[in-house]
């Protein structure tokens, strides 16, 4: 690795891999089952949610829209009887497939993901000098198989679900960066840039600035796929990931290259 300049951390979903027709259909699909079929959230519904910047957890997204569509109907939150680990269990059993445990064989919708990064791109920051690592609200299983089984990648620094508390909180982020300064030795306080598609993601950084000063901490929103096919909703999205402190906001994230990095730190 070249004299490294910044350090790069990556969001998953919606970053590395397109999770318009996996995560967000899951979350459609247990939001329509749980309402007994009167409702399924469109993908601005739960934009929309997210948009509040404290439903990184995606199962604690589908319950809450479970929860607001029977409000609307003039029904108490309290009164559903609504048992979250049932709601997971389904979500799950939509997202992996009936074998929960097993990576080898996931059938479900997480199967089918498009990729968004690929491993030559991570070995091009490397050489420029920007060494990465991944910080994502996904489950450690859910993430490793993107990033191993999918990509290819051996044993990536990642900070998943069960290892810091939800976005905004930047434990998770601080985590990650300590990680890649002793991979690499790193003794100097370097500029760190997240990559991330949501507000929680761009209000994580606005956090970690205001809890570490001394560093300098930059946030880059990407466009997720769903959004870029109606150019006033991508604006708009383009907008609130800007609202909420994004530096710059890049239609893929391998448009974030070590130039583009440099630019950034100027």
């Amino acid at each position: 690795m070249s004299e490294p300049i910044a350090i790069a951390v990556f969001d998953i979903d919606g970053v590395v891999r397109d999770v318009g027709g996996s995560y967000r259909r899951a979350i459609a699909d247990t939001v329509e089952h749980f309402t007994q079929q009167a409702h399924r959230p469109t993908p601005q519904d739960i934009d929309t949610l997210k948009g509040e910047g404290i439903w990184n957890n995606d199962w604690k997204a589908s319950q809450e829209l479970i929860c607001r569509y029977f409000e609307s109907q003039g029904r108490s939150r309290e009164s559903l009887g609504l048992d979250y680990d049932t709601i997971v269990d389904f979500f799950q059993r939509r997202y992996r497939g009936p074998d929960l445990e097993a990576p080898t064989q996931w059938t479900g919708y997480i199967s089918q993901e498009p990729l968004l990064m690929t491993a030559d791109y991570l070995k091009g920051l490397t050489s420029g000098g920007v060494p990465w690592s991944f910080f994502s609200g996904a489950t450690q299983g859910s993430a490793n198989y993107v990033l191993q089984h999918r990509m290819g990648l051996t044993s990536p620094i990642l900070i998943a679900m069960e290892d810091a508390p939800s976005k905004p909180d930047p434990t998770g982020l601080f985590m990650a960066v300590k990680a890649i300064e002793e991979q690499f030795s790193i003794e100097q306080v370097l500029p760190v840039i997240y990559a991330g598609d949501t507000v929680a993601d761009m209000q994580t950084v606005v956090m970690a600035q205001q809890q570490r000063p001394a560093q300098s901490w930059l946030s880059v929103g990407i466009l997720p796929p769903h959004v870029q096919g109606d150019a006033l909703y991508k604006a708009a999205y383009a907008e609130k990931l800007k609202a909420a402190g994004a530096s710059t906001v890049l239609e893929h994230v391998e448009m974030l290259t070590v130039a583009l990095i440099t630019a950034l730190l100027t």
